[in-house]
């Protein structure tokens, strides 16, 4: 028999009185009817510590487990992929460092740089951003993005490098989706999303063109650069690792707003934007 333990975040507590009963990794309660089967046994199977066979009650029991998705074989471990080590990073530095730090810590290969790349003066290409050949790029902006900046780092997805971003409006922070193939979530797509999505669509393109006129600057906090940093260090490892998404939304599909006065970090689902096709030329 294969050895199956609980997957994480659920868990078993004896409840005085009550018998057992299942802490979902939603974090509800419900109990768990034993029937005859002895609880010890079953605790040890569900810790994963024995495969004996156990009576007929043991058996349902542990087959509703299985069912409700509370059981899994035990995953083995999953090593960041050679292949996909080399991170490219690009931004500012209160953001860049403690990314690269959690990058390095998961087993990958970061790489940082302040400097916009550019060739002679003129605006970022995608050959500037595929030099050295990264299998990923991500950059971190303290700040609004101004208008451009991110265009040719949107084709990145095109010749199979990842890609992936965030920048700060404000008192807000937004993480947004991994790019990681032709037709996924590109940032033009975020700020034509975002655009469509607010009555003051003046107001906010306004914005991200500057100038704009403010008082004291915002700084960002150890703990708020280090949970956008956490963010992106996790989005990136799932894309290297293939570990799926087991709550909430895809990755890909997944816009992130940080409110940087309370760390709250709220998900708005964002799709592409499909191109619009040209308007018929009428003859004559």
């Amino acid at each position: 028999m294969s050895r199956s333990r609980l997957v994480p975040g659920v868990e078993v507590v004896a409840v005085p009185g009550r018998g057992l009963a299942v802490r979902t990794p939603e974090g509800e309660f419900f109990s768990v009817r034993t029937g005859s089967a002895d609880e010890n046994v079953l605790l040890s199977r569900l810790a994963g510590v024995t495969t004996d066979p156990g009576d007929g009650q043991l058996d349902r029991v542990m087959r509703a487990f299985e069912e409700a998705g509370y059981l899994a074989e035990e995953p083995p471990e999953r090593e960041w992929p050679a292949a996909r080590r080399d991170i490219r990073i690009y931004g500012d530095r209160v953001l860049t460092e403690p990314l690269a730090a959690q990058l390095a810590a998961l087993g990958a290969r970061p790489r940082t740089t302040e400097a916009v790349p550019a060739s002679g003066g003129s605006p970022v290409g995608v050959e500037d951003l595929l030099d050295g050949d990264p299998c990923a790029v991500a950059w971190c902006l303290d700040g609004p993005v101004p208008d451009g900046l991110w265009d040719a780092a949107d084709r990145l997805p095109e010749h199979g490098v990842a890609w992936l971003r965030c920048h700060r409006e404000g008192r807000q922070a937004y993480v947004e989706p991994v790019a990681a193939a032709p037709g996924d979530v590109t940032s033009a797509h975020v700020r034509s999303r975002r655009l469509a999505a607010t009555p003051a669509h003046r107001e906010l393109a306004a914005y991200w063109s500057g100038p704009r006129t403010s008082g004291a600057p915002v700084r960002l906090t150890p703990p708020a650069a280090t949970l956008i940093a956490a963010l992106l260090a996790d989005d990136l490892a799932r894309w290297a690792t293939g570990v799926p998404d087991t709550a909430g939304l895809p990755a890909r599909r997944r816009l992130r707003r940080v409110d940087l006065r309370t760390l709250t970090v709220t998900e708005h689902p964002v799709l592409p934007v499909p191109e619009v096709a040209p308007i018929p030329r009428k003859d004559g």
